[in-house]
């Protein structure tokens, strides 16, 4: 039996579907993936320009039926872009004049988000669709340039189906970690509505979405009618380590505990940096084994600022876990005069790059 239902995964770090009101400088995105985005995804695969969508495949793309499962609705989040850098924008001095400047524009994306879409068709039209997806002719992105897909589009095969619901509910649903005592989670999903002859007649509920691509170049768009429907689908195996690693200790500067055995280490070292004898004013940890709150006197040593920099700077670029530098150890003698001297003379260079002239400076 050919199939006639092909299944796209749209899930990414962000994904932008623009709507009817993501115009000029504010460029919205709507809650999941449009019709016109996810056709321009396909034509995209199969290397089909905007001009020539428009005269031969728009017809045959639209009359695929739409349905998508929201997996993940994401967050909402703004940024903002400059377009072109010597463009000639109106200024405020007259309707004539201008100045050379960019254009800035502010974008919407959904952030983490993840959507099943089922895409029913004739049986030839998905399998051309499927085939030009497996091997895409253009680089396909989830709705913008800038939003690539972190997990296959074609990650579910096609298969045949009486309609875009029922795919969605056979599909279960993959958490990204673990959901324990979860065996059903219930979803929403936004289907296509088509006129019939047993349906004549929109349910009352329906949404009239602006986004069935009628040309590409100059974009123009119909409406059609979506409806939304709650459904309960199985849960999969997670698609992220369900075990994360144990969590590694921490120091923690306000823990009763750490304070009295600092001002210990303090004392028993007089107050004296254990490495220049400068006046101490912290201490350095040299093990995090037992770090917030249970750390013993040789978990401690006493430093001043300036040695305690030089020594996290160390440890930081050797890129060092659970047990750290001991600045009494002789072996790291001489990276801590070097990378002491490396930071006297930064600040010493920041504090007269502040005060003086530039040319002053070197």
């Amino acid at each position: 039996m050919s199939a006639n239902t092909l299944f796209l995964r749209l899930e990414g770090p962000m994904q932008a579907w623009g709507n009817h009101e993501s115009k000029f400088v504010i460029r919205r995105t709507n809650e999941a993936p449009t019709k016109s985005g996810v056709i321009g995804m396909l034509c995209a695969s199969m290397g089909v320009s905007r001009s020539k969508a428009n005269l031969e495949w728009l017809p045959k793309l639209n009359t695929l039926e739409m349905g998508v499962r929201i997996d993940e609705p994401g967050v909402r989040w703004w940024d903002y872009h400059t377009v072109g850098a010597g463009m000639q924008m109106r200024i405020a001095e007259g309707p004539d004049k201008t100045k050379p400047g960019a254009m800035l524009t502010r974008r919407e994306y959904l952030c983490d988000a993840s959507f099943l879409v089922a895409l029913k068709g004739e049986p030839g039209l998905i399998n051309e669709l499927e085939d030009a997806m497996k091997e895409p002719a253009w680089t396909l992105y989830l709705g913008r340039k800038c939003c690539p897909p972190s997990r296959p589009i074609l990650e579910h095969a096609s298969d045949q189906f009486t309609d875009p619901l029922s795919a969605l509910k056979y599909l279960p649903w993959r958490p990204r970690f673990r959901e324990r005592h979860l065996d059903t989670k219930e979803l929403e999903c936004l289907l296509e509505w088509r006129f019939s002859d047993k349906e004549k007649i929109a349910p009352p509920d329906a949404e009239v979405w602006y986004d069935a691509p009628k040309y590409f170049e100059p974009p123009a768009h119909e409406p059609r009618f979506v409806v939304r429907k709650k459904i309960r689908v199985e849960v999969g195996n997670q698609t992220q380590c369900p075990t994360p690693g144990p969590l590694r200790p921490r120091a923690n500067y306000r823990n009763s505990e750490y304070e009295k055995a600092r001002e210990i280490r303090l004392d028993s070292d007089h107050n004296l940096c254990i490495f220049c004898k400068s006046r101490a004013t912290t201490v350095q940890h040299v093990t995090y084994r037992r770090a917030g709150g249970d750390e013993t006197q040789e978990d401690l040593r006493s430093l001043c600022r300036l040695c305690h920099d030089a020594v996290t700077m160390i440890e930081y670029g050797l890129g060092m876990g659970l047990d750290r530098i001991n600045p009494e150890d002789k072996q790291w003698r001489d990276r801590i005069i070097k990378k002491r001297a490396e930071i006297i003379e930064f600040r010493s260079l920041e504090t007269r790059r502040r005060r003086l002239a530039e040319e002053e400076v070197e």
